[in-house]
């Protein structure tokens, strides 16, 4: 492990985070092995930048050999800390350095589904753009689109389902929950809507034989879900405006 260099009290890493670029430059400059030494939660300097958003201080790293995607002892890479911070522009930096955008962390959560979860709709369209995975799924089987649905974020829930040809509205998870399933029991009714003009079916059940009709609260609020008509073929641009 390594945190011996230190300015006062803080350490290298502290330096990182803190975006000292200069103080970052000099180590290097005397030692360049320090880019590649580990703090006690197995992090290099470059996760500590990524994670605080210093751009300037991610660019040197990289362009003085600091590998991309190294994993910390919960196998978060600095562009899984990056998204999950909604540190957009230390995304692009790394996806434009060939940063693995599906890599995942301990449970399974990739940058997608941080950034999904967090509403950084921005971070999501970038990653999807780069080739994430949209059905990606965490150890429990969740999704990005199940973790907005049953959030309600709805930018994201409309960001995820304008991948047509590329999207499973309706994959399940552990617990035989689709997206609806948790849109339903979190009285996510917009979310709901959105999720059923694009398919998401009505009837799926999951392991406790509830469909996501019988996580509705109220009668009014199921009978206005198996109201709306299914899109069939490709989205029209204006199809989410009535709601």
């Amino acid at each position: 492990m390594y945190g011996q260099i230190t300015a006062g009290d803080l350490t290298i890493f502290d330096q990182a985070h803190t975006g000292n670029l200069y103080y970052i430059q000099q180590e290097v400059q005397k030692n360049p092995s320090v880019i590649t030494k580990e703090d006690s939660n197995e992090r290099l300097l470059i996760h500590w930048a990524a994670l605080s958003g210093r751009e300037d201080v991610v660019d040197f790293l990289l362009k003085n050999k600091s590998p991309v995607d190294p994993k910390d002892d919960t196998n978060r890479t600095p562009l899984i800390l990056a998204a999950a911070a909604g540190k957009l522009e230390i995304v692009r930096l790394l996806i434009s350095n060939g940063a693995d955008v599906n890599a995942k962390a301990d449970g399974g959560h990739s940058a997608l589904q941080y950034a999904c979860s967090k509403g950084w709709k921005e971070i999501a369209e970038l990653l999807i753009h780069n080739h994430a995975n949209v059905n990606i799924q965490d150890v429990r089987g969740a999704t990005p689109l199940h973790r907005a649905a049953s959030q309600g974020i709805t930018p994201v829930v409309k960001l995820l389902l304008t991948q047509r040809l590329d999207i499973d509205v309706n994959i399940t998870d552990a617990y035989g929950n689709t997206p609806l399933h948790y849109a339903c029991e979190e009285k996510r009714l917009t979310d709901a809507k959105l999720l059923v003009r694009c398919g998401a079916r009505l009837d799926i059940q999951n392991k406790e034989k509830k469909t996501p009709l019988d996580l509705l609260p109220l009668p009014h609020l199921a009978q206005a879900l198996t109201e709306i008509e299914p899109i069939v073929g490709d989205l029209p641009e204006d199809w989410y405006d009535d709601f």
